[in-house]
């Protein structure tokens, strides 16, 4: 069985070969069940941990991401989330590979987002602010400015310290990076949301027409990224209908509040890819992706890495 380390994962799945991979998968489909989430007794005085099973398979491959979330970690010096892939032979069995989970997610995720940009943004969007410093963030700016031609990628973070230094690893690497003090998205073409956050960030009044927001983060029913004010004045895109309607606070909260029907959901991201919903239809229209993650992406991406 090989090992395949996040250095190696990086250098095997390039955004455009990634995002590729995706859109057969959303548009070929596979079999992927919800999630399985367990929740783990706290650890001293840390918050409930969780362990998630996220199992995916095809004709060719099955795959099961196991994702342990100790909110403890933090004061151990470890990241919060630790996650491996097992990929095997759909045939018989047998293990094939042992993936790096963290940077796996980390790369489909934000493939994801540009696969759906593809449809929703605006071709010549330039102007990107990334909410969030953290990995995702991180992965989510260099995705951007690989598919898109960004000129310039704002970086905010509650800890402006983060996104000095978020900022400054992007910029050593050729991207127009820069931090922001304030997460306001006016004047940017596409705002890509990748945090932690409770409380809306991205409020619909405060966006532009034309703007594409990317939802990332809130992967709970008690977060949210945005507000309903956002998501009804928007054309509204989910990764899958199943997984976000039951994790996504975004979309569960702003329908408990009346501000939406589950009916605003005008497609999932397989039906982008299969052609039978448009995407972007005029350069004014506020468009928005939700994602909460799906088992069919690791899959996709843990089969591309392995070759």
């Amino acid at each position: 069985m090989r090992i395949i380390s996040a250095e190696q994962i990086r250098a095997a799945l390039p955004w455009a070969g990634l995002e590729a991979a995706l859109e057969a998968v959303f548009r070929d489909g596979c079999a992927a069940p919800l999630r399985h989430r367990h929740a783990l007794p706290p650890a001293g005085a840390a918050a409930e941990g969780m362990l998630l099973l996220m199992p995916a398979w095809n004709a060719r491959h099955t795959g099961v991401k196991i994702v342990h979330v100790a909110p403890g970690n933090g004061a151990r010096g470890l990241p919060a989330v630790q996650a491996v892939y097992l990929l095997s032979d759909a045939a018989t069995g047998q293990p094939l590979a042992m993936l790096d989970g963290g940077e796996l997610t980390d790369r489909r995720t934000a493939a994801a987002s540009t696969l759906a940009g593809r449809f929703l943004a605006r071709p010549d969007s330039r102007r990107l602010l990334v909410l969030g410093a953290g990995r995702v963030g991180a992965a989510l700016a260099e995705a951007w400015c690989d598919r898109f031609p960004i000129e310039e990628a704002a970086i905010w973070s509650r800890n402006p310290a983060h996104a000095r230094a978020l900022a400054d690893r992007l910029k050593a690497h050729g991207l127009p990076a820069r931090a922001m003090a304030e997460a306001n998205p006016r004047g940017f073409d596409i705002v890509s949301a990748a945090t932690l956050s409770e409380v809306p960030l991205v409020c619909g009044a405060a966006v532009d027409p034309g703007t594409h927001v990317d939802l990332v983060g809130a992967f709970r029913p008690t977060m949210r990224e945005s507000d309903g004010a956002l998501l009804a004045r928007a054309t509204l895109v989910v990764d899958t209908r199943a997984g976000a309607l039951a994790e996504a606070g975004d979309l569960v909260q702003a329908v408990a509040e009346g501000a939406i029907t589950e009916a605003h959901v005008v497609a999932d991201l397989a039906q982008l890819c299969r052609g039978e919903h448009p995407g972007r239809t005029t350069p004014a229209e506020v468009t928005v992706f939700k994602s909460v993650g799906w088992a069919g992406e690791d899959l996709a991406a843990a089969s591309l890495a392995y070759g």
